[in-house]
């Protein structure tokens, strides 16, 4: 009597997701095993598929278990034609699935550093099956209700924000592309039809509320670079404007205050000015040591951003989410920028 009804919403549960998984059959497109114990796996998009940046979806190999469905978040932006998911392989079942490429998929010309911009194809062999459940609802999902974003990741969990980066610069080439076309269609129809065009891209920028984004990526690994250098570039390409601010954070280094950090931090100050690539990640990145001063960071933004709305959205583990909770509140009541926190614990 006591189990009944849990048990029925289990079975109902389970029975729901294989009729969602079965609607949304997905193919591998590109699988990249990158440094730092992180697959990446490119799918093809489901028909009628739809999610937006933040979210996360369920995944199932029927190879390794036909009962075993594990979240990963989308790392796609929503106007991609594909899906695409980083998964850290340090559990049982990500390490069983890493196997099952590395021993049977893949090959030596593999890429092996994260991109977006160009989609391989997998080798045509009978490539293990995936079955999709989702999407899911996140707390980055909403980060488009805030004027300026605060985008806190620790090592893996910088992967909610990689969506919500690539659809900023998504949004941002749309943006120019009806400024463009505005401009063309002024100089080509009469005044009304410019004036319609005009009013859609105006229309269009309001309904994008998001002006700004600072990117906080802290990790104490230096082969996390690598897997994220491909995205660290292309924002920096892409981003003419500015829009999106990145600051890498390596942890497993001396004090801050220490005469080797300093020293450390005075060769990457010398080589970022003469060359303009960073020398740990590799990127136009600059890489700074030791823990970031949070204090320090929420002050910049307040008087960079005044009387604004900031989303601090935070992932990672649980130990920093109170800081970030706190600083929230006392920089809201202590300055006129407002500052409203959202977590998401890997």
């Amino acid at each position: 009597m006591y189990i009944s009804i849990p048990l029925m919403l289990y079975v109902g549960e389970r029975m729901l997701r294989a009729l969602r998984s079965n609607a949304y059959a997905v193919k591998i497109l590109k699988v990249c095993l990158l440094p730092g114990n992180v697959l990446t796996i490119t799918m093809s998009k489901p028909y009628g598929f739809r999610y937006r940046s933040g979210q996360y979806i369920f995944l199932q190999c029927p190879t390794i278990s036909p009962f075993e469905w594990h979240p990963f978040s989308i790392t796609s932006a929503p106007g991609d034609d594909y899906l695409s998911v980083h998964i850290r392989t340090n559990g049982d079942w990500t390490q069983e699935l890493k196997r099952i490429f590395v021993e049977n998929y893949f090959s030596p010309h593999l890429n092996r550093r994260a991109s977006f911009s160009e989609l391989g194809t997998a080798e045509p062999r009978s490539l293990p099956r995936l079955l999709v459940d989702g999407p899911y609802g996140a707390p980055a999902q909403d980060f488009r209700n805030y004027d300026v974003l605060l985008l806190v990741g620790l090592g893996i969990g910088a992967t909610p924000f990689i969506s919500i980066l690539r659809d900023l610069l998504n949004n941002i080439k749309l943006a120019e592309e009806l400024m463009d076309l505005a401009m063309e269609t002024s100089r080509s129809e009469d005044s009304a039809n410019s004036f319609s065009v005009s009013t859609a891209s105006s229309n269009k920028k309001r309904a994008y509320r998001t002006s700004r984004a600072h990117f906080y990526w802290v990790t104490r690994e230096p082969l996390s670079f690598e897997w994220f250098k491909g995205v660290m570039n292309e924002v920096a390409e892409m981003d003419k404007k500015g829009v999106i601010e990145l600051h890498n954070y390596l942890t497993s280094v001396y004090e801050e205050r220490d005469a080797r950090t300093t020293l450390l931090s005075m060769v990457q100050a010398l080589n970022h000015a003469k060359h303009g690539v960073d020398i740990v990640s590799g990127t136009r990145v600059r890489t700074h040591f030791a823990r970031p001063n949070w204090k320090e960071v929420f002050t910049r933004i307040a008087s960079k951003h005044p009387n604004s709305t900031v989303g601090v959205f935070y992932c990672g583990a649980p130990t920093l989410a109170k800081e970030l909770k706190n600083l929230s509140h006392e920089m809201s009541h202590r300055t006129g920028t407002r500052f409203h926190f959202h977590k998401e614990y890997f």
